[in-house]
């Protein structure tokens, strides 16, 4: 009975914690779309101007970003070509790796980023405040 119970718990944490992505994501869909952006849009803006401030270079492997990001490497690639058409990112050859590609912000998806970040950082306050409360 007792393992019964714990599996019990550990499902119904693991579906909670399923609820609580599904409803975030939503929201920053919904908060972001106003930016012209989506949330996994915003992830990879987000991970490249992090990558960016930490080290001043802010290019990523598609390999990397992908890990990263939590997305499939196609799902990424192309993402990543929408965000390219939409002059937020550019692509290019890893200098190391010439069969590689690396992608970085461009000024105009530095600026998108900025514009949209106090719109992700309040939705993820909000949902995962709730959630702590």
């Amino acid at each position: 009975m007792a393992a019964n119970t714990s599996d019990r718990v550990l499902v119904d944490e693991w579906r909670a914690l399923l609820a609580l992505h599904a409803r975030t994501l939503s929201e920053l869909d919904r908060a972001l779309h106003q930016q012209g952006l989506g949330a996994s849009d915003f992830e990879v803006l987000d991970v490249l101007a992090e990558g960016a401030a930490d080290d001043g270079g802010g290019a990523y492997r598609v390999q990397e970003l992908a890990s990263r990001v939590h997305l499939s490497q196609s799902a990424l690639s192309r993402l990543v070509a929408r965000l390219e058409r939409d002059g937020l990112v550019c692509r290019g050859m890893c200098s190391e790796d010439r069969r590689g590609v690396r992608v970085e912000l461009t000024e105009k998806g530095r600026t998108r980023h900025t514009e949209a970040r106090p719109l992700q950082r309040a939705v993820l306050a909000r949902m995962l405040g709730e959630h702590r409360g």
